[in-house]
């Protein structure tokens, strides 16, 4: 199993899986002319990874939920660290990330979406960490579509805040600035979504390639040290992701006050 390997990679044996990746690939795949640019390594891996994080996530949130069923209602931890210890302190640190960012009222409103980007990001980003998996996000498949997600919403909220008029912080302060603003405003906007979906990639993609050389350099012990320089990475990444998200939230419901 090479670098880019993984253990999905034995999904090709089955004649059933060979069928549906190469009909996938007829649909999905990149035309001629951006593949003579840009070449395709055309896999659904990413997805397949994609949905363990969402069966892990699934399976923490029903244990978290049993808890709350219980009859204490949740405020009593088990005596043992299991998942929904893990998914209690989870939530609870998020809230907190989100309320000093946002302010409590923001938080209520805002936690729910940027909850669901943290968990998605960070469990996608720690299968780099484990042999034969690859991380989600370190391909530009899965970022674009979350950045496009969040560039989008950031104007929902904009224009369900202020309305229409919330377009006219691209027109910029004066009449006579008009002509030089709107651009400017349009790039900077646009910039949004491909700083988030290429920094995330490519600070995964730096990650993992680090980690898998030295771990067939020497994959004894050596590769400690990065992986958990692997761990704090992929934290990081997630939380940087979300508060720039944040800030763009921030600033389009609270643009007009200034």
């Amino acid at each position: 199993m090479g670098e880019h390997g993984t253990w999905f990679d034995y999904l090709n044996r089955f004649s059933w899986w060979v069928d549906f990746n190469g009909w996938t690939k007829s649909k999905l795949e990149r035309s001629s002319l951006l593949t003579e640019m840009f070449p395709s390594g055309w896999s659904l891996t990413h997805v397949l990874i994609t949905l363990l994080a969402i069966i892990f996530t699934i399976v923490g949130a029903r244990a978290f939920l049993g808890g709350l069923k219980s009859k204490d209602q949740g405020l009593v931890p088990p005596r043992t660290m299991n998942f929904r210890n893990f998914f209690e302190f989870l939530a609870e640190s998020l809230f907190g990330f989100v309320e000093g960012a946002m302010g409590e009222k923001n938080a209520r409103r805002f936690y729910p979406l940027i909850g669901a980007l943290f968990i998605f990001i960070l469990f996608c980003n720690f299968f780099a960490l484990l042999p034969g998996f690859s991380a989600p996000t370190d391909t530009l498949k899965t970022n674009v579509g979350i950045a496009i997600m969040v560039f989008i919403l950031t104007h929902v909220y904009g224009v369900k805040e202020h309305g229409l008029a919330y377009f006219k912080h691209f027109l910029g302060p004066v009449p006579a600035l008009i002509p030089l603003m709107v651009p400017i405003e349009i790039v900077s906007h646009i910039a949004r979504p491909v700083s988030l979906a290429i920094r995330l990639m490519g600070n995964m993609m730096a990650d993992h390639k680090v980690l898998m050389s030295f771990f067939s350099l020497v994959p004894i012990l050596v590769p400690l040290p990065f992986l958990l320089l692997g761990i704090l990475i992929c934290l990081i990444q997630a939380v940087v992701f979300c508060t720039l998200a944040m800030v763009y939230f921030g600033m389009a419901i609270e643009h007009e006050e200034h």
